[in-house]
């Protein structure tokens, strides 16, 4: 399957027209390639992968960016330290032994 869904519970998450209408109208949208920018240049490679900008529960097609791999790693490497921080910092304004 296209895009490393295959046995990934995320898959179950998707609209039933994900493979078939949504993730084929956002390659093409994009032209195929990479939509990652970085000092002000967009990634020459690729995109393999569709990414949700902001709500992952929010399939419309304003919410949804081509990526490359790399790139899509990298976004969900950042998207996990920053639940990760937020929740230490979450635990941390509780815990009684911080004031």
């Amino acid at each position: 399957m296209a895009g490393g869904w295959a046995g990934s519970q995320r898959k179950t998450e998707l609209p039933g027209d994900w493979e078939s209408r949504i993730r084929p109208a956002i390659i093409a949208r994009d032209s195929g390639r990479c939509r990652w920018i970085e000092g002000g240049k967009r990634c020459p490679a690729r995109g393999t992968d569709v990414d949700h900008v902001g709500d992952k529960h929010d399939h419309g097609l304003s919410n949804l960016r081509l990526l490359c791999g790399f790139h899509h790693k990298k976004r969900t490497a950042i998207q996990g330290n920053t639940a990760k921080r937020e929740r230490r910092d979450r635990n941390r304004e509780s815990h009684p032994g911080f004031d």
